[in-house]
């Protein structure tokens, strides 16, 4: 098999690893060749706290993933979230030397390393630089500005920030598991692309990943991000209430909460119990479901209720600013009974559940298409659109070395004109090279 072809996605949760080999079809979408998945037991809200355990986490699910595809991996994409990630909005401008000259790549990199050299809380690095829209000598609304007139070039960012040794511990449990760092996202962009469809993100929407350990928002509108957070809680601190409000061991609040567990209690009637067996010969313990959901429902209210401050804070009451789209739901807590019905109730948007089944192959096994593996599909469909994008680099230096070599000056434009337009390399990818250049001088 062509292992060019193959993107492996590592998705480091909070309560769960997950290795996805997937590749792309002759429909162009994506089938998932292998899935591997390990408790998760060196991280803690998304971040690393135990490399060690990570490592050994990280090569159980690698393992499991390899002998279901029959495949040896090498290159991983990772995806990052964690408590320390936070956005700001930022506007910065150039003013160009020679306005004369239409206005290219090289202005747009200047003045996205303008923004990289804004001042960060110590320990704290930007990850993320995103342009919004720009705006040439006053004129606004612009979104692409290569190939226009113009002297001064602004534009509104959306800035990711993060904590630089919490990326530089993931690159380092990646390289100590025997595996190499392909390429770095966002965890919240990779489950967003795994969910929704363009129409979403065109009318506005908010992608509410719940994880074991945090919450990840994404607000998009008008195609573009616009909104990023993680909040500090997820789908543990419910298992946790329900140990402390029912006194019982970790193991069976989790099991209560995925078999019985509803973020809405009038569902319950007062007399439907569950019998949860006694540690060491002592007796079992009766739990009303009721008194189940209402522990559920008030830390539900509370997670959503953040998330929902942070849906304002982009400026979703704005008329222009509005999510048409609503809420899209997913992560492991996305599967909690009746969550879908309190999130319209407290926000008054229209929610639906993702399944990252949209670009998955027709004939994908059904446990593959759960909320709970749209981070992992999402790395898995990054790792293969940087693969294309290498192809078309390779394919485009070819080209110009066989016209340089031929002497010929009047082909020359004709051939270049033919070579795909090249993208921007993305921040991520400078990020990625500069955590593997630190991993090997610091060996």
């Amino acid at each position: 098999m062509d292992k060019q072809n193959i993107s492996v996605g590592l998705d480091i949760g909070t309560t769960k690893i997950v290795a996805m080999i997937g590749r792309k079809n002759e429909y162009d979408k994506v089938e998932i060749l292998g899935l591997g998945k390990a408790k998760s037991m060196g991280v803690h809200r998304g971040v690393v706290n135990n490399i060690t355990q990570t490592i050994q986490s990280i090569q159980q699910a690698v393992q499991e993933a390899e002998a279901a595809a029959g495949e040896k991996i090498v290159d991983v994409t990772v995806g990052i979230a964690g408590q320390h990630i936070r956005s700001l909005q930022h506007s910065d401008y150039i003013t160009r030397p020679n306005s004369d000259l239409v206005i290219d790549e090289d202005d747009i990199d200047r003045l996205i390393n303008q923004v990289h050299k804004l001042v960060m809380l110590p320990g704290e690095e930007i990850i993320h630089v995103l342009p919004q829209e720009f705006k040439i000598d006053g004129q606004a609304e612009i979104t692409e500005p290569i190939g226009m007139y113009g002297g001064r070039l602004e534009a509104n960012f959306h800035v990711v920030v993060g904590q630089v040794s919490s990326i530089r511990n993931v690159g380092r449990c990646i390289k100590s598991a025997g595996l190499n760092l392909e390429g770095i996202t966002l965890e919240p962009l990779a489950s967003a692309n795994a969910v929704l469809s363009r129409e979403e993100k065109e009318a506005g929407v908010a992608l509410i990943d719940i994880g074991g350990g945090t919450t990840d928002l994404a607000v998009f509108k008008d195609g573009i991000i616009r909104h990023t957070a993680v909040i500090p809680f997820g789908g543990n601190v419910i298992t946790e209430d329900i140990k402390e409000g029912c006194s019982i061991i970790e193991k069976q609040a989790e099991l209560l909460k995925v078999k019985f567990g509803s973020a809405w209690p009038g569902e319950n009637k007062d007399n439907e119990i569950v019998s949860i067996p006694g540690l060491r010969g002592r007796e079992p313990k009766e739990i009303t479901l009721k008194n189940l959901s209402k522990i559920i429902h008030a830390r539900v209210v509370e997670i959503v209720e953040q998330v929902y401050v942070e849906i304002k804070n982009y400026g979703h009451e704005e008329q222009k600013k509005k999510l048409i789209g609503g809420i899209v739901l997913t992560g492991g807590g996305a599967q909690l009974k009746h969550l879908k019905q309190l999130v319209e109730y407290i926000t008054g948007m229209d929610t639906r559940i993702g399944y990252p089944n949209e670009h998955l192959a027709g004939d994908s096994d059904e446990d593959i298409a759960s909320p709970l593996f749209a981070t992992a599909v999402g790395l898995v469909m990054d790792g293969l659109k940087r693969q294309e994008r290498k192809k078309v680099e390779a394919i485009e230096e070819e080209v110009i070395e066989a016209v340089e070599e031929e002497h010929v000056p009047e082909p020359e434009i004709e051939v270049r004109e033919e070579v795909p337009i090249k993208e921007r390399r993305s921040f991520l990818d400078k990020l990625t090279e500069r955590v593997k250049d630190f991993l090997d001088n610091a060996e």
